[in-house]
């Protein structure tokens, strides 16, 4: 299955929708879509992961990667809408103790 990536910029907030699964296969475009919009000065990036069906650690790497880039530059990721999967998933690997997610 494919990724779907939808972005959407009102100055230093960027809205993220993404719908299917983020593997190794997809994880790279995702990174390559993302990351240049966490390199502004205080930027908040909202990423809602509602219809994403799959993710493996090499999605959590990208949005760890993320995280840094955005952290460094006074900015600020909130994941919202997991399912209780993803969510579980984001907890036992600790990053849901450092990482802003949100069941809604």
């Amino acid at each position: 299955m494919n990724l779907s990536i939808d972005v959407h910029q009102n100055n230093e907030e960027v809205s993220v929708m993404l719908a299917g699964e983020i593997d190794a296969f997809t994880a790279p475009n995702l990174r390559e879509e993302l990351l240049p919009l966490a390199e502004g000065e205080n930027t908040t990036m909202i990423i809602n992961l509602k219809d994403v069906s799959y993710l493996d650690s090499t999605g959590l790497g990208v949005f760890v990667g993320i995280f840094k880039k955005l952290k460094e530059n006074g900015g600020e990721l909130r994941l919202i809408e997991l399912s209780d999967r993803l969510k579980r998933l984001f907890e036992i690997t600790g990053l849901g103790n450092i990482m802003n997610i949100s069941a809604n």
